[in-house]
């Protein structure tokens, strides 16, 4: 008989969910609006920044589209976006028609390369366009070199997308992530650190910011007593219901940070003494990450009989256990073929050599003593 699957992130519920649910079943708010996406705003705006305004969207992807046309983005514009990250980051580029140039990564935290952006952002003022925004990414939930990045940024008045989607609740120098750049991007996909069924916020710098991301999300609707539009608007608002469930969530959120956190010890413990393997952890104090995933670097070079990362990928799916490469850079991407990169090998390299391991909140002791049986078995 087949062993229960176990996951690589799934979604952990705390309870609550399914009072903020029945309230608005109860109060009748089964519409795209309602005291839950009032609260829940409220919620994350509490726990980011209260300095921030928060427009909660249908998506993450949403949200950085949203950021494009509020920063003016057209068609053949530059925008420069880090190519080791999951495909939505880079998606709405294209759907503004724009040119996205992306950016290889930095081995510390595997995020935006600052040498490379420079590169990047002089290549496009030579040519006379000056790149409109720069998406970086936290990925797995490491923040990016904020302070190197944004200060590039300020440097050449470019617009800093924070796509923070991975990493609700990390910190850079004790400031949350998502809250550095010109906008702040969050996810609450199922697979997320907390999760809203699907969904994810915008974090504006203004109350006009976050009031113009509202009136977009909402097919652009005129201020008048009849349907009007004078622009294009989107279907992008998160349901009240969703967003109950968001504002239950939110209120374990710090805990399955430390679950998660507690998983990436595990791993740092189980691999301590295997040669050739490498597990993803914070480069000094500076940072702070939630794991959202834990991952590996695995060295064929130096693990016993050359075992590489997709011998352990294989053992795993052998035990119904969950495991995935790291993300395909995008400028590896048939559909991103022809697009600009700057930088070297770091992001291929991470590619080829790099395992994410199952890391939800809600693992068991059970789960964590089949995963060391599978290590154990492959290196012992």
């Amino acid at each position: 008989m087949q062993k229960s699957k176990i996951w690589l992130s799934s979604p952990h519920m705390g309870g609550d969910e399914i009072n903020y649910i029945n309230s608005a079943f109860k109060e009748n708010w089964i519409a795209p609006l309602g005291p839950n996406v009032i609260g829940f705003e409220k919620d994350l705006q509490t726990y980011l920044d209260e300095n921030k305004k928060i427009a909660v969207l249908s998506s993450g992807t949403a949200a950085i589209h949203l950021s494009l046309i509020m920063l003016g983005v057209k068609r053949n514009d530059y925008v420069i976006c880090q190519s080791m990250t999951f495909s939505a980051s880079a998606n709405p580029i294209k759907y503004m028609d724009a040119k996205a140039i992306f950016i290889d990564s930095e081995p510390d935290t595997w995020n935006m390369c600052p040498k490379a952006l420079r590169k990047a952002i002089e290549y496009g003022i030579r040519e006379n366009k000056k790149p409109k925004a720069v998406i970086c990414v936290h990925l797995y939930g490491m923040p990016a070199q904020l302070d190197k990045i944004k200060s590039i940024c300020d440097e050449y008045d470019i617009a800093l997308i924070e796509d923070a989607a991975e990493a609700l609740g990390s910190t850079f120098e004790n400031q949350k992530c998502g809250t550095f750049g010109d906008y702040g991007i969050l996810s609450f996909n199922g697979n997320k650190i907390i999760t809203t069924s699907g969904g994810g916020a915008l974090v504006c710098n203004s109350q006009e910011n976050q009031k113009k991301a509202v009136f977009y999300a909402t097919q652009a609707r005129d201020d008048a007593p009849h349907y009007q539009h004078s622009e294009i608007g989107y279907n992008y608002r998160l349901s009240n219901i969703s967003a109950g469930i968001g504002r239950g969530q939110m209120q374990v959120l710090d805990k399955h940070i430390a679950l998660r956190r507690k998983m990436n010890q595990f791993y740092q413990e189980l691999f301590k003494d295997t040669e050739g393997i490498t597990v993803f952890k914070e480069p000094n104090s500076d940072y702070f990450s939630n794991h959202w995933l834990s991952a590996i670097l695995v060295d064929s070079k130096k693990t016993k009989n050359n075992l590489t990362r997709e011998d352990i990928r294989l053992a795993f799916e052998e035990e119904n256990i969950e495991s995935r490469p790291l993300w395909k850079p995008m400028h590896l991407q048939p559909v991103f073929k022809d697009e600009l990169y700057f930088g070297g090998t770091v992001a291929e390299d991470l590619f080829r050599d790099g395992l994410c391991l199952p890391s939800g909140s809600n693992l068991t002791d059970e789960d964590r003593d089949r995963i060391t049986s599978v290590i154990g078995e492959l290196f012992k």
